[in-house]
Parts: structure tokens; C-alpha cells; sequence
């Protein structure tokens, strides 16, 4: 007898137990055994963090290219003069300009692209942008690494893959670790790394449990509750291994 998509999907249910707090690769494990689509779905881990993130000094902005990006093709802008113009065309920017761009932006409120990397000197003029830029999310930063003299790097940061990392209203960041098709042990290592890049960027004024709750997911598929001790476990070997 054929088992429907919706039988398979029942019978995978039965490994999950809604109750449990899984170690983090228990849960990707299981994450990697469940048919839930049939293309290839991001695996997304989620962290309620302790701060306060109505105060400016507890935000989190991470900018950061994994050990194995996710292979999502990035189209970047860069907005430049003079000797960046050539630099930022080299390093394989999808479009290079310097006012007329921000004139572009402005008059056909264009935002068909997924990053924009500025040089510190055009920042006074692109102001200008942040109602077209700003809701989506595209005004370049120095925090992140979007705003700065080296367009080179910035470029092809974001062109191997970087992923950003803020928090939302709540303190909640959710972020990227990898694809279902990845090797468990690529999985691992992004999600290990990208856990150590927050929990270096914990804010000095942040008290008390920093990683407060933490779950995975697959695009189409249940999340898992994570145990904190075990995620810390895991990244003290990850640690050790690294070292």
C-alpha cells in the first residue's frame, strides 16, 4: 500500500515528543530525518535573549559569514566614488553608483536588492533613503559592516554568504543555520559559530540569563525546544575543538 504524503507526515510526527528539551543535535538529527517537502528547506534556530531591548546599549547587530554558507545568491549595491567605484565593480557588486543610485532609490522607491554597502563619506547623503530603506531593513551600518572604506571586503562578505543578526522588539533574534541537504556536521558548525558570535556580543549591561529560550526549525517543519545546558555543553566542546 502507498503511503500518502500526509501518512508520512503522521508517522514522522511520532518521533516528537512536544514536552522535551532536545540538545541541539538530537534536535537536528531528528530535524534531518522527517520528510516535511520536497525542496530544500532552511534550518532556522531561534533565541529569546536577556535583554532589555528597549535600551539602545542591549541591541543586538550582528554581521557575520558562517563556515559554510547557505549558497543564497545576494545581490548587493554599492554606493561609492572615486577609487571604490572600481574596487566595489572587481569584488562583484550587482550595481555600483554614487548620487545617481541614491536618486535611483529615491524617485522609483527601488529596493530590488538584498544589501547595500557604502563608503563613510556618501552616509550624509544617503540619509536621505532611510524612508525607502529603512522599513526593509537595507540602510546600510557601521555596526554591521555595511558603512566603511573597505568595500572590497565588505562586498565579498556579503557575497559568501554573510548572515545578520539583529533583535526584534521582543529580544528575540532568529537567524539561518544551515539547509537540510547539509551534513549534520555542517549544520553543527554554523549553528555553534553563530550561537558563539552572540553570546560574544552579549551587551556589558545585560544581567542575569542571557540565552533565556532557545528552539530549531525546519522551513516546513515542527520546532524543537532546545535545553540551554546541553546547547552550552556542546559549545564548550565545540570550543575545545577549535582551540
Amino acid at each position: 500500500m502507498k503511503t500518502t504524503k500526509n501518512k508520512k507526515v503522521i508517522l514522522d510526527n511520532d518521533k516528537i515528543d512536544k514536552n522535551k528539551f532536545y540538545s541541539p543535535s538530537e534536535a537536528i538529527e531528528i530535524i534531518k530525518s522527517i520528510s516535511t517537502s520536497k525542496f530544500d528547506e532552511t534550518i532556522d534556530l531561534s533565541i529569546q535573549l536577556g535583554i532589555d531591548p528597549k535600551k539602545s546599549d542591549q541591541q543586538i547587530k550582528i554581521a557575520t559569514v558562517p563556515p559554510n554558507p547557505l549558497g543564497k545568491k545576494v545581490r548587493v549595491v554599492a554606493i561609492c566614488n572615486g577609487e571604490h567605484v572600481k574596487k566595489a565593480e572587481s569584488s562583484g557588486a550587482d550595481y555600483v553608483g554614487g548620487e545617481d543610485m541614491i536618486e535611483k532609490i529615491i524617485n522609483e522607491k527601488w529596493t530590488d536588492f538584498d544589501v547595500l554597502v557604502s563608503i563613510p563619506e556618501m552616509m550624509p547623503k544617503i540619509a536621505r533613503l532611510g524612508q525607502v530603506l529603512g522599513p526593509k531593513g537595507l540602510m546600510p551600518s557601521p555596526k554591521m559592516g555595511t558603512v566603511t572604506s573597505d568595500v572590497e571586503k565588505a562586498i565579498k562578505d556579503a557575497k559568501a554568504g554573510r548572515i545578520e543578526i539583529k533583535n526584534d522588539k521582543l529580544g528575540l533574534v532568529n537567524f539561518p543555520c544551515g539547509k537540510k541537504s547539509f551534513e549534520i556536521a555542517k549544520i553543527m558548525d554554523n549553528l555553534y559559530f553563530l550561537v558563539q558570535s552572540i553570546n560574544k556580543s552579549k551587551p556589558a549591561s545585560s544581567k542575569g540569563n542571557y540565552f533565556k529560550k532557545v528552539s530549531v526549525s525546519s522551513t516546513m517543519g515542527p520546532g524543537f525546544k532546545i535545553d540551554v545546558a546541553l546547547l552550552k555543553e556542546e559549545l564548550k566542546k565545540y570550543n575545545g575543538a577549535m582551540a
